[in-house]
């Protein structure tokens, strides 16, 4: 039984969703969002969003919950945004960006330059004394993510010294060295 699935999802002011054929549409200030579904149906009441699967198999039980997760994620995109911090630690890590043009110092022979998807803005903030910053903004949850999850990529942070790229506020397990 799905627990996740059976929660309605209210609509916030703003933000209108339109479902056809296999096809649901979320627009808002931010921007559009769409999503194909099968085996659940879909009804919109009174500004709150209910969603049935069509039978108890182990599939439609598996997306119904999906499919609400999903669907909730796009509504609060388009509604507020995701933002995704990356704190680069390391002596001589750097980052800049140029547009959408993002330039990564990472201690390598070269430096990385990654260009990023349009709908993901990209900030960078470089204090003295700090740790470089790379801050990313979009109303796509997934891809946020994903563009996160690559550019942590290029090098993960090592249980050592901690060394790497992570994400701001992100507890790392730390292993001892040698001992003498």
């Amino acid at each position: 039984m799905s627990r996740i699935g059976k929660n309605p999802i209210t609509i916030p002011a703003g933000v209108t969703v339109d479902v056809a054929d296999g096809m649901i549409t979320v627009k808002g200030k931010l921007g559009e969002l769409k999503q194909e579904y099968s085996n659940i149906d879909i009804k919109i009441e009174e500004g709150v969003i209910t969603l049935e699967r069509s039978s108890d198999k182990k599939e439609d039980k598996a997306k119904h919950g999906l499919y609400r997760a999903l669907i909730a994620n796009m509504i609060e995109g388009v509604a507020n945004g995701y933002t995704k911090s990356l704190e680069l630690v390391g002596v001589g890590y750097r980052a800049s960006n140029q547009g959408q043009k993002l330039d990564l110092a990472l201690g390598y022979s070269h430096n990385i330059v990654l260009e990023v998807a349009p709908e993901v803005t990209v900030e960078t903030v470089s204090d003295k004394g700090k740790n470089p910053i790379v801050k990313l903004t979009s109303f796509d949850k997934q891809l946020v993510g994903q563009v996160a999850a690559k550019i942590r990529g290029f090098r993960k942070p090592e249980p050592y010294k901690g060394k790497g790229i992570k994400f701001v506020g992100e507890q790392l397990r730390r292993k001892a060295g040698k001992s003498a």
